[in-house]
């Protein structure tokens, strides 16, 4: 354990309250933040945490000491970082819409496990709030800085996932005259299904001048691949890739800002926020006890999707098994996250007429069914043939540009959100879908939506402004950090 840990850690035992975790925990497997959470249900002082499901068995792994608290640096960016976490998510804070989680279809007591094979916020039923946001760490930040960062991270989002605080004294049991440590707006309504997902950007591995600056090249593997340049792409390259992405979904929108404002202010002056996402109302099921949603089109979405209970489809298309690369083996049981966000053209989509806007996306807009008949779920059939002799399906509607069997079989898990970010100078609404995909290789998310850009009549009506592309690691055991597999390797 490093000093500054060390020291850390007995501030923080100085000032625990009973319930805090004993080593002792840690050394039977039991996280800091479980034992506390557990603690804190017996004796009632919280009641913020609820059931917990069984998290799945971890992959093994050499591991770094972990202490029980924030480094030293990561409790002074606490205390002298806090302006700089203030104005994060500007774009899109209005669209919070000022919900505050007392929605009755949502437990705010939900969580889900943190540690685990793979990292949550991947097949974890799909939440319904999300704040995505994508880091660049300081150019003098060395290969021990970044792994204490991602410690510090770490420890702090095993705790809020379970619904409590980032630290021990939080939001309101600190020294009096510092900040606190918590901001404390998440306080009660959380954690209301909170996951939060680590992701790794190319530069992290090597920057765009080559430069190798952590000694990780050796370990991207092989297939982590840049997204081309697709037909409808306006791509904003400040709004788009970064060293280091952080996924924060929940079923609160205030407690997914919690997660990332105060991920933020814990990484001052060693990562800085480069651009960030607000999202609202899923538009993809990840779960089969799931209804489709609808996107700002008024669409299902989704409807092929694949979801949790289809483990085998779900091996086959999301996990990384066999990465490219001598020294890639740490990516195995990892994920690639494609993210681009789709401005629509809301509008001029608005006017267009119903039975254009079927054969346009190919299904019927009030049941999702394919136009070549049946229910929802229905196979398309895009030979068939209506009473005009023409296809009931149009070769260029979308559901028969992505359809896996029109692309080699590639299917992908989506997990994307509605946007709506005010308005631009004509009074347009700058709205839209963050589309979230996770595959097991970019290569193939990428022949998908060539395929759909090339000639779909949906292009018309959409432009990408954002895309970006990270490899999602492995999950943890307690005590290990996000990403511990490539440091090891």
């Amino acid at each position: 354990m490093s000093d500054e840990h060390a020291q850390n850690d007995a501030t923080l035992d100085a000032n625990a309250h009973e319930g805090t975790t004993p080593e002792s925990d840690r050394e039977v497997g039991v996280s800091a933040a479980g034992a506390e959470a557990a603690g804190a249900r017996e004796t009632g002082e919280t009641g913020e945490t609820g059931e917990t499901a069984q998290a799945g068995e971890a992959p093994t792994s050499r591991t770094h000491p972990m202490s029980r608290g924030l480094s030293r640096r990561g409790m002074f960016a606490l205390f002298g970082g806090g302006v700089a976490g203030a104005a994060i998510g500007a774009a899109g804070t209005a669209a919070m819409m000022g919900a505050t989680g007392q929605d009755a279809a949502h437990d705010p007591s939900l969580s889900y496990p943190f540690y685990g094979a793979h990292q949550a916020g991947i097949i974890t039923p799909a939440q319904d709030r999300m704040h995505f946001a994508a880091f660049d760490v300081a150019a003098d930040l060395s290969r021990e800085e970044l792994i204490e960062l991602l410690q510090d991270w770490t420890y702090a989002a095993s705790r809020i996932t379970q619904g409590l605080e980032v630290s021990v004294s939080g939001a309101f049991g600190g020294d009096p005259y510092m900040p606190p440590d918590d901001t404390g707006e998440a306080v009660g309504i959380s954690p209301a299904g909170l996951t939060v997902t680590f992701g790794f950007g190319r530069s992290l591995f090597v920057t765009a001048a080559g430069e190798d600056r952590f000694g990780l090249m050796a370990q991207m593997p092989d297939d982590f691949t840049d997204m081309p340049k697709m037909k409808n792409d306006f791509i904003d390259r400040d709004q788009s890739d970064g060293d280091i992405c952080i996924q924060a979904c929940s079923n609160d929108p205030q407690v997914a800002v919690h997660a990332i404002r105060n991920l933020t202010r814990i990484a001052f002056g060693r990562a800085q926020l480069r651009w960030s996402q607000l999202g609202f109302g899923r538009t993809s099921s990840t779960s089969t006890a799931q209804h489709t949603p609808r996107n700002l089109f008024g669409q299902k979405d989704g409807t092929m999707n694949l979801h949790a209970e289809e483990p085998e489809l779900i091996d086959e298309h999301v996990w990384i098994a066999s990465p490219e690369g001598a020294d890639s083996a740490w990516a195995v049981g990892g994920s690639y996250l494609v993210a681009r966000r789709i401005n629509m053209t809301i509008e001029v989509w608005d006017g267009v007429q119903l039975g254009e806007q079927e054969r346009v996306t190919g299904r019927d807009k009030r049941d999702g069914a394919p136009l070549s008949g049946g229910t929802e779920f229905s196979e398309p059939d895009f030979t068939a043939v209506g009473e005009d002799g023409q296809l009931m399906i149009d070769e260029r509607s979308h559901v028969a540009r992505v359809h896996p069997s029109n692309n080699d079989g590639i299917r992908m898990l989506r997990r994307g959100y509605n946007f709506v970010d005010g308005n631009d100078a004509q009074g347009r609404l700058n709205a839209g879908l963050f589309f979230i995909a996770f595959v097991n290789k970019p290569e193939r998310f990428a022949k998908v939506h060539q395929n759909m850009a090339r000639d779909d009549l949906f292009i018309e009506y959409l432009k990408t402004t954002s895309s970006s592309v990270f490899l999602v690691p492995p999950g943890m055991r307690d005590g290990e950090f996000a990403g511990q597999q490539l440091f090891d390797a």
